[in-house]
């Protein structure tokens, strides 16, 4: 446990930096390392990463997508970008038929586009709207809130396994744990963030509609959980325990991370339909 609290002692201040920047192009580099990091230790753990040549593949695609991806420039490129990427793996796949199996082809062509579109949806909340960088911290809250609060009072009282062939640690109680702790956290950034923007910018035209922000908390809950869940799995098919081992206490980025691929383009699209109603 201690160093996952140091852990996330150093790297806050990386994000709050990155956050307190509010530039879309920071937060794109940022978005692509942690990508192509996540994307590479998926294909270590499977050990398809021993193919060069798709390995490589896959890893150019997921370092160029974001950018094609949040470009006004570039965006009209991208179905010919992924055309192309398609194209390229089943070639090497007819080319290698022998040694390269669809199943490995699925696989990684699924990571390498399922990763980096995932969490481009949080440049496009940055770029899309006026406060945008406030549902960048709300989407890092859910995910991470619910996570930590899962942990800590799963450590604490957990006695009811969820899904103990998947993820025997996590427990029922945890889990409610976790929403309570996300809930709370939505609401707190609620009434805080617009206090904190008028203290900095000296006034605040604006003011969090707090009650739309807690079932958009709970439901966020949930897709962590299930983000979790879902990395946890292919874990366990690849019989490894984490990722990687660069973040100590946590593993590897996609550890930290597969909590918000699922929240992240949840929170987008929900924001695209409802932006108005949560900020008055």
């Amino acid at each position: 446990m201690l160093k996952r609290i140091l852990t996330a002692v150093v790297l806050l201040p990386l994000l709050i930096f990155v956050l307190w920047l509010n530039n879309a192009v920071v937060m794109m580099i940022a978005l692509t390392v942690v990508s192509v990091l996540a994307v590479g230790e998926v294909l270590i753990a499977t050990k398809y990463f021993s193919n060069k040549g798709i390995a490589a593949i896959c890893m150019i695609f997921v370092a160029v997508l974001p950018a094609f991806l949040c470009f006004n420039q570039l965006i009209k490129f991208f179905p010919m970008l992924s055309g192309l990427f398609l194209l390229i793996m089943f070639v090497i796949m007819l080319w290698d038929h022998e040694n390269v199996k669809f199943q490995e082809i699925a696989l990684m062509t699924f990571v390498s586009f399922l990763i980096p579109l995932s969490l481009s949806t949080m440049v496009f909340m940055q770029k899309d709207f006026e406060y945008g960088i406030f549902y960048v911290i709300l989407t890092f809250l859910i995910s991470w809130i619910s996570d930590a609060g899962a942990y800590f009072v799963g450590s604490a009282i957990g006695k009811h396994k969820m899904a103990p062939k998947i993820s025997p640690k996590k427990s029922w109680e945890g889990f409610f744990g976790g929403l309570a702790f996300s809930v709370i956290f939505v609401i707190i950034a609620g009434f805080g963030y617009p206090w904190i923007d008028s203290l900095i910018n000296g006034e605040t035209a604006f003011k969090v509609n707090v009650l739309i922000l807690i079932p958009l908390a709970v439901v966020g809950s949930v897709l962590s959980v299930i983000g979790d869940f879902s990395a946890s799995l292919l874990k366990r098919q690849c019989m490894v325990k984490d990722f990687g081992s660069i973040l100590p206490g946590h593993g590897g980025i996609l550890d930290r991370f597969d909590s918000v691929l699922f929240v992240a383009p949840f929170l987008y699209f929900v924001f695209k339909l409802i932006s108005p109603i949560i900020i008055l």
